[in-house]
């Protein structure tokens, strides 16, 4: 059975559908998702929703790109990470996605405050000792430099993690390894032009892999350009599987173990 290590499905697109999601999730053998919270307004949603379905769990954050939102602080993300059903935090990272071209043409120097509450982030899962969700778009030295500065270097980490939704080449990918944290492929991996990703997805171990959807985008083939779901993980562990040469079920079963071992599922997690 699989697991989809991270989804919105508190989404607009998703959140009126919720029982039919569910549905297809049975019925593809996905037994599992992990509803990750962008705001801390909408925490509230995602977190009645991992209560409510014992398929769904959910992590606590605000996306590193949301801006006009309540801004965290590490004692509110330590008490929400304690909550039942609440496996991790995030997500978090930083974006400097087109710093030229989007909301005033803004620059890296003007994003301290995505660093400072990536900081935020970060000491509040060392204080609940529960794994960092991370994002990390064209920042990926910036990333991995402020998770040295806080201790997470694989010496002395307190949280790990998962980068997810991996998109960076594989230097980057030993890098995020040599630190201990996991890897964790959505949909783009079965895109055609996504050569190096498949590369990236030959060479990290399957000890320290999850497979996602981050649905409601990146549907994976051959289902790209639709509405993206939990179920359609299954296509990104097909994909991992024929690259690797390997059965399907290996997949499946490596990425389980691994979930369960970053989030502490198999431990007595509520």
């Amino acid at each position: 059975m699989l697991t989809d290590s991270h989804c919105h499905l508190s989404h607009a697109q998703l959140a009126g559908q919720l029982d039919q999601v569910l549905q297809e999730m049975q019925q593809a053998g996905v037994n599992r998702a992990l509803c990750i919270a962008t705001t801390l307004e909408e925490f509230e949603r995602v977190h009645a929703m991992a209560l409510q379905h014992a398929s769904l769990w959910c992590s606590v954050g605000v996306h590193p790109d949301n801006e006009g939102v309540r801004e965290p602080d590490v004692e509110t993300l330590s008490r929400l990470a304690g909550l039942p059903r609440v496996l991790g935090i995030g997500e978090t990272g930083l974006d400097y996605f087109d710093m030229a071209g989007r909301k005033g043409g803004r620059s890296i120097a003007d994003l301290e405050w995505q660093r400072e509450r990536f900081r935020v982030h970060i000491r509040a899962a060392q204080q609940v000792r529960k794994p960092l969700i991370i994002h990390t778009r064209n920042a990926a030295d910036a990333t991995l430099e402020i998770l040295a500065q806080e201790g997470e270097d694989g010496r002395s980490s307190q949280a790990g993690g998962v980068f997810h939704c991996f998109a960076e080449d594989l230097a980057v990918a030993r890098r995020v390894l040599d630190i201990g944290y996991y890897v964790s492929f959505a949909g783009i991996v079965t895109f055609k032009n996504a050569q190096a990703l498949k590369e990236v997805a030959r060479y990290v171990p399957l000890d320290r892999m999850l497979v996602e959807t981050d649905s409601p985008y990146l549907a994976p083939v051959p289902h790209r350009g639709k509405l993206n779901t939990p179920a359609k993980v299954v296509h990104v562990a097909q994909c991992i599987a024929e690259l690797r040469g390997i059965e399907f079920g290996q997949v499946v079963q490596a990425t389980t173990v691994n979930f369960d071992a970053l989030f502490a599922c198999g431990a007595g997690a509520t």
